[in-house]
């Protein structure tokens, strides 16, 4: 439940990547107003909730993507010990974690994050060479608006999920944040040096736009 000063009516929405359900008001209406309202839209609600994506814990079994292919986690061991991604004697990918079962869904996440901020990091030194920009400072998170951000400062920001995309989809949105250290906007001229820093880069974009939700149902 939030409200708004800028607010002038009563909205509900169920958020694709989370499945939080907002309802936003403006500032003068009642609880009891809100309420209703809600209850009003009930099977709405219902109906939006039904077509998320059934989400997928980091858990002994669930099968995670790692850069694009279907990886299953296996609890190796009760024994602390760096988590890996390897293959099992049957040819499956794994992420193997060796912790106890408690700390296996933490350490599944911080694998994961590991992971892409080394992909991301060295995406973007490739990319910002070549553009002849430095960045200041490269942040990865668990963001939800946005995959990625360029600050005026030229600070970097992306969210680490991307590293269970295809590899070509966390290289183009490297490329494209590397672009905004020369332009800060999306002009012809912005999309000009994408292209030169990643020519073919509609087809990420578009896999992004297609699949991009589905990432936010694990973990």
């Amino acid at each position: 439940l939030r409200r708004r000063a800028a607010a002038r009516r009563i909205t509900l929405r169920v958020s694709s990547a989370t499945g939080e359900i907002v309802l936003t008001l403006p500032e003068r209406v009642d609880l009891a107003a809100a309420q209703r309202f809600a209850e009003s839209h009930g099977a709405w609600i219902a109906a939006r909730v039904a077509k998320l994506p059934e989400r997928v814990a980091f858990l002994p079994g669930a099968v995670v993507p790692l850069r694009g292919v279907p990886h299953r986690i296996v609890h190796a061991s009760t024994v602390s010990r760096a988590t890996v991604a390897a293959t099992a004697p049957d040819g499956t990918p794994v992420i193997a974690v060796s912790c106890a079962a408690a700390h296996v869904a933490r350490r599944v996440r911080d694998f994961l994050e590991i992971e892409a901020r080394r992909d991301l990091a060295a995406a973007v030194a490739r990319h910002a060479g070549a553009l002849g920009r430095t960045p200041k400072r490269l942040t990865v998170r668990d963001t939800r608006s946005r995959w990625g951000s360029c600050s005026a400062a030229g600070h970097l920001n992306f969210s680490w999920r991307l590293i269970m995309a295809p590899p070509a989809v966390l290289d183009y949105l490297a490329a494209h944040e590397v672009s905004h250290l020369a332009e800060m906007n999306h002009s012809d001229r912005f999309w000009a040096i994408v292209a030169r820093l990643y020519p073919g880069y509609d087809e990420p974009e578009a896999w992004l736009k297609r699949h991009g939700t589905e990432l936010h149902r694990y973990g």
